[in-house]
């Protein structure tokens, strides 16, 4: 193994672009800054000697002179969840937009001291605000203990959350779910629900039954899931026993995966015997068999507008409590009319 002798470089500092320039140390600074102060001609030559040196400044110490940190902190759960994740990126996306860059903190539990000790680690980082991607009833909860001198935006803490929310309507869009299998002449729908703690799947659920109530349609106790396609799967067994069942909505589109594969293997034709819905519109919703109806959530709009509603907060505005963006129900072939 030949290891070089050369000598690493070592970062350049602001003196090295002083140096370089030709001028002090406080005109670069004041270029960096963006200040008025400084000739064209000066902040030229300093911004030649940044670019030639690759100097990179280091936010730590901008933040303790300019009192920003030009950071937000994002306290998340469960990233491993295509909702979570797409918010996430809408949100980074909409950050670098407005000239932020995000800093996530993970919960590895609901309990208060975990949550308290989360916003700790952002707030030792100076971020100027907090975006909360944790859409479970503690975290709303325990939130409205914790006081907090910077803004805060929850997304999809409903009415739960005393900071101002961004979300989709979950209610709408279970509805919409719901009365699109009504339409197609279907008695009744059957639910398979998200976790217990988790506001969506509280959304979706209360808009499941608000449907079948409107229409005056016989309602069934909802079957228990986790989001997983394993619990899904196990529903659909569940339901493929019943020998009555000839419509289901399902909280989320992975555990409608798990549905069909339970249907498939009992031999329950999907959309001739059964119909399904699912909800997110992943993006291999189109490719499950048959492709999957679904209601689409438009993770973009919430990142944009939940990035708008806290720098607005941070401008001293006061935005709305609350903004909802309307899911949209997208019809492939997993639905159909009931069997004669």
């Amino acid at each position: 193994m030949v290891v070089s002798s050369k000598p690493r470089r070592r970062p350049a500092v602001m003196m090295d672009v002083a140096r370089l320039a030709g001028v002090s140390h406080q005109t670069v600074s004041r270029v960096l800054n963006e200040s008025s102060s400084v000739s064209e001609l000066t902040r030229r030559r300093v911004l030649q000697a940044i670019a030639q040196l690759d100097y990179r400044r280091n936010g730590v110490a901008r933040a303790l002179v300019t009192r920003r940190s030009h950071t937000f902190g994002v306290i998340s759960f469960d990233m491993t969840r295509y909702g979570p994740v797409s918010t996430l990126f809408a949100l980074e996306e909409a950050a670098r937009d407005a000239g932020y860059v995000l800093s996530v903190a993970s919960l590895r539990g609901m309990e208060r001291t975990e949550i308290r000790d989360t916003v700790d680690r952002l707030m030792a980082q100076s971020v100027e605000g907090i975006l909360v991607i944790a859409p479970q009833r503690p975290v709303a909860l325990a939130l409205r203990h914790i006081a907090l001198d910077i803004p805060v935006v929850a997304v999809q803490l409903a009415t739960v959350s005393s900071h101002p929310v961004v979300g989709i309507d979950q209610v709408q869009g279970a509805r919409e779910a719901t009365r699109h299998l009504l339409s197609r002449g279907h008695r009744t729908v059957w639910h398979v629900c998200g976790p217990s703690d988790s506001l969506d799947a509280e959304g979706r659920l209360a808009g499941w039954r608000e449907e079948l109530t409107s229409a005056q349609a016989p309602m069934h106790d909802p079957l228990d899931g986790d989001w997983s396609p394993l619990s899904g799967y196990r529903a659909g067994q569940v339901l493929a026993d019943r020998g009555d069942v000839t419509a289901v909505f399902v909280g989320n589109d992975q555990m409608a995966l798990g549905v069909l594969r339970a249907f498939a293997e009992r031999g329950i034709r999907v959309p001739e015997d059964v119909s399904v819905v699912g909800f997110d519109d992943v993006p291999e919703a189109a490719f499950f068999t048959p492709p999957l109806t679904t209601v689409r959530q438009d993770f973009a709009a919430v990142g944009r507008i939940g990035m708008r509603t806290l720098l607005r907060r941070l401008a001293g505005a006061a935005p709305e409590n609350r903004t909802v963006v309307r899911p949209e129900l997208i019809v492939r072939a997993s639905t159909a009319a009931p069997p004669p």
